[in-house]
């Protein structure tokens, strides 16, 4: 494996909760409306800095889809997952699409994500 190179993004930016890498950007964020175990997460168009893992089949609330978890090339936190494949036409949007788990990025999180990050920060620690 060569050398990581580290993309740094400007503007509003999502990173890290651990390393603060930079993950990807506010304006790439397509919805927000998403639910996982540990709270809220976001759907973003384009993320950076991550790597990824296997392929696998994963069941979800909207039905059976093919992920990679993703994790920060900075320190390896798995820090949401990305959709591969989509079995439902409705669902082929989400296609090279990555969701990150709110608890395990920080950035400019609307108000009433402040408290669900706030909270989530104490739950990783």
């Amino acid at each position: 494996m060569g050398r990581v190179f580290i993309v740094d993004l400007e503007g509003k930016v999502y990173s890290c909760i651990h390393c603060k890498t930079n993950l990807t950007k506010d304006q790439d964020i397509m919805s927000k409306s998403f639910k996982i175990r540990g709270g809220q997460a976001y759907l973003f168009r384009e993320v950076v800095n991550v790597s990824t893992g296997n392929k696998e089949d994963r069941m979800m609330i909207t039905g059976l889809h093919t992920v990679t978890d993703i994790f920060c090339v900075g320190c390896g936190l798995n820090v949401g997952w990305k959709y591969v494949s989509q079995t439902f036409l409705y669902q082929k949007y989400k296609e090279g699409k990555s969701v990150l788990e709110l608890y395990k990025i920080v950035g400019p999180h609307d108000s009433n994500d402040l408290v669900c990050q706030q909270v989530s920060q104490l739950m990783i620690q």
